[in-house]
């Protein structure tokens, strides 16, 4: 399947990039284990990992608030952008200047193929098939899940409170965890109140985008006294890229706080 830029346009480039802008933290983190460095001229203030790169390469601004103009100046020749973390108009306006390629990721195997398609856009097809092998295997690795599993709800913010429904990354990793998503019935990110958490068994709080802690797990079991509330590390449930090399150890890790 060809890739396509915003517009719907094929997206082909003959050449290795040499000025390459990420929109995306996970896919900047993606870039460095493909085993790019100086191509990369541009990320974002969220691009935190690695650190090195997080200290050093130029900041274009927030994954919703790009400095077009200064990306611009940068004169990239490829963007890499993600259709949920950044904001449509902005992606569409540098796509009108620079190939542009936006992922589109709900499930794991499109996290795999779109791993593929940036080794494509970079021409770093090895590595990236490598990358995509490794990570399918320790998925495949994990243990059969649990005959019965815990509902769950899995929290990604506060004031209001915000989970996650069926048509969303985090859904199918929760899945995979071994867990019954509470809130599958919804779509994308439903607001929720304390009254709809009492139908979990175990909440996860993640740490990312907002950053729960201890407290909150205090301020929420005096609420849930019959819930068992543990913090999660929100990068291996929300991280598309290479992270995803790390997340079956750590499902097998959390399986046995359950």
């Amino acid at each position: 399947m060809p890739l396509l830029d915003p517009f719907g346009k094929p997206l082909s480039l003959t050449t290795p990039p040499r000025r390459i802008i990420s929109l995306v933290p996970s896919l900047t983190e993606l870039l460095y284990d493909l085993g790019l460095d100086a191509e990369v001229v541009g990320i974002t203030k969220f691009c935190i990992h690695p650190e090195s790169w997080f200290r050093s390469k130029t900041r274009v601004g927030g994954t919703k608030t790009v400095h077009i103009q200064q990306a611009l100046a940068l004169a990239p020749d490829l963007v890499l952008a993600n259709k949920e973390e950044n904001v449509r108009a902005q992606v569409e306006e540098l796509a009108r200047t620079v190939p542009t390629w936006v992922s589109d990721i709900a499930n794991l195997d499109e996290a795999i193929a779109a791993i593929g398609a940036i080794g494509t856009l970079t021409h770093r097809e090895e590595a990236a098939r490598s990358l995509a092998d490794r990570i399918r295997s320790g998925f495949a690795a994990l243990p059969p899940l649990p005959a019965r599993r815990p509902r769950a709800g899995y929290l990604i913010w506060k004031d209001p409170y915000m989970s996650v429904g069926h048509n969303t990354f985090i859904h199918d990793l929760m899945e995979r965890l071994g867990v019954e998503n509470a809130f599958a019935g919804h779509s994308r990110y439903p607001e929720v109140t304390v009254e709809d958490l009492r139908s979990c068994t175990l909440l996860l709080l993640s740490s990312e985008p907002y950053p729960f802690a201890q407290k909150h797990i205090d301020e929420l079991r005096a609420q849930l006294p019959g819930t068992k509330i543990l913090l999660v590390d929100g990068e291996l449930f929300s991280w598309y890229g290479s992270r995803l090399l790390h997340t079956p150890a750590y499902f097998e890790e959390l399986r046995q706080a359950l």
